[in-house]
């Protein structure tokens, strides 16, 4: 029978809940090991890290020349030089 339980967080050293909902969904998504964190200390590190949080800076893109159809693009990477970048549609097509 699972319990509420407090863990003591290895970042801030503040005690906080590990609430039996919070169990539940560690034990559905097959997680073996206890939150070493607070929430609040989870959340610094993921933006720290650029985590999936909705305030990640934009990618820069790169103004170049479509070398199949010649048309004006931006890509997210410099290029090189070395191979043929393409725009949008033409890369599709040519997945195709």
């Amino acid at each position: 029978m699972l319990q509420d339980k407090y863990i003591v967080c290895k970042d801030c050293g503040n005690e906080f809940l590990f609430s039996v909902s919070e169990q539940e969904f560690y034990a559905e998504k097959g997680f073996e090991n206890e939150p070493g964190r607070c929430p609040e200390c989870r959340r610094a590190r993921k933006m720290q890290r650029g985590g999936n949080t909705g305030y990640r800076e934009p990618r820069p893109m790169f103004d170049t020349i479509c070398a199949a159809c010649g048309q004006e693009t931006t890509v997210p990477f410099e290029p090189t030089g070395d191979r043929p970048v393409y725009c949008r549609d033409c890369f599709q097509a040519r997945r195709r």
